[in-house]
């Protein structure tokens, strides 16, 4: 299995909106490589939010999801 890391949108529902460098879509080998790489995000938004960079979020829009390969 694969995990991958999700953002739900409005329009699309949940789908896997993280790209590489090439815009193809990142996936992880174990639930915590993409568990590891979604706190960072959150580290990295909740930084952005108190310099007054970013309104805050909701954690709620992301998931760490299985998928198949």
């Amino acid at each position: 299995m694969k995990y991958e890391l999700q953002t739900y949108t409005l329009c699309d529902g949940w789908i896997n909106t993280w790209k590489d460098n090439n815009d193809a879509p990142i996936s992880f080998d174990t639930r915590e490589q993409a568990e590891r790489e979604l706190e960072d995000f959150f580290e990295d938004l909740r930084d952005a939010v108190e310099c007054g960079d970013l309104e805050d979020y909701d954690h709620d829009d992301f998931r760490v999801a299985e998928v198949s390969e």
